[in-house]
């Protein structure tokens, strides 16, 4: 089903569908990176774990009426999606604080938001994916301010939906990063992936890392960890 490569990036290499010219065919593949490419390794397996886990909540989100890309899974790594057109926005949902933003602004490492806290990253990997405001994002991208309003309040939406789903596995969502694209008739809609290389995650009982952070900190066996969370959801279903 694949035609020709119209792009590869850090996890996933993209290519126009030989079915549709306006579908596209992802390819998830094994490579980790953390820290804007400056950590790198590769993972056996990585690329069918990522594609498996997010084909399971892509129609769950898709249940809590929220539209995004995702089609199908047409096998163990690749995935059938419609084509859109991406923003260049990283959209940032935190509901605790971790990570850089404890850093950056002092928070205390699991402060709670209430309400989620939503940030703002420019995707430019010459600039490192620098944080920006509402006027950045104007000027920066094509993006209209209405349209800012309405990836924010889908971030949002999306938040609450797999907060829910991943409690119901025993997984606290602590933050997540997602990309929102243009469909042809102009309406933007979730695209790229969800998976543990896009979300952070931690074991409710236990407080264990459940995502890219064993591999970015060098705390545990990536793949051992996305079996647990595939095991996790396959159970679910």
């Amino acid at each position: 089903m694949k035609a020709e490569l119209l792009y590869e990036g850090k996890a996933k290499k993209v290519y126009r569908s030989t079915i549709d010219p306006n579908k596209l065919v992802l390819a998830y593949k094994n490579d980790a990176t953390a820290f804007n490419g400056k950590k790198k390794d590769t993972y056996v397996g990585k690329g069918r774990l990522n594609n498996e886990i997010s084909s399971l909540i892509f129609p769950y989100l898709h249940e809590c009426g929220i539209e995004s890309h995702f089609i199908q899974k047409l096998s163990d790594t690749e995935q059938l999606v419609h084509e859109t057109k991406i923003v260049p926005l990283e959209v940032v949902v935190r509901n605790v604080a971790t990570g850089s933003i404890t850093k950056r602004l002092g928070f205390k490492e699991k402060t709670l938001f209430s309400p989620p806290l939503v940030e703002l990253f420019y995707k430019n990997d010459r600039l490192e994916d620098p944080l920006i405001n509402d006027d950045h994002a104007l000027l920066l991208t094509d993006i209209r301010t209405q349209e800012l309003r309405e990836i924010k309040v889908k971030a949002l939406e999306i938040n609450t939906a797999l907060r829910e789903f991943f409690q119901s596995i025993q997984l606290l969502l602590v933050d997540f990063k997602l990309e929102f694209g243009r469909l042809p008739d102009g309406r933007i809609v979730l695209s790229d992936e969800i998976s543990p290389d896009t979300c952070r995650l931690w074991d409710i009982e236990t407080n264990q890392k459940m995502d890219k952070d064993v591999f970015r900190l060098g705390t545990g066996n990536l793949i051992l960890v996305y079996e647990q969370i595939l095991q996790r959801l396959e159970a679910r279903v």
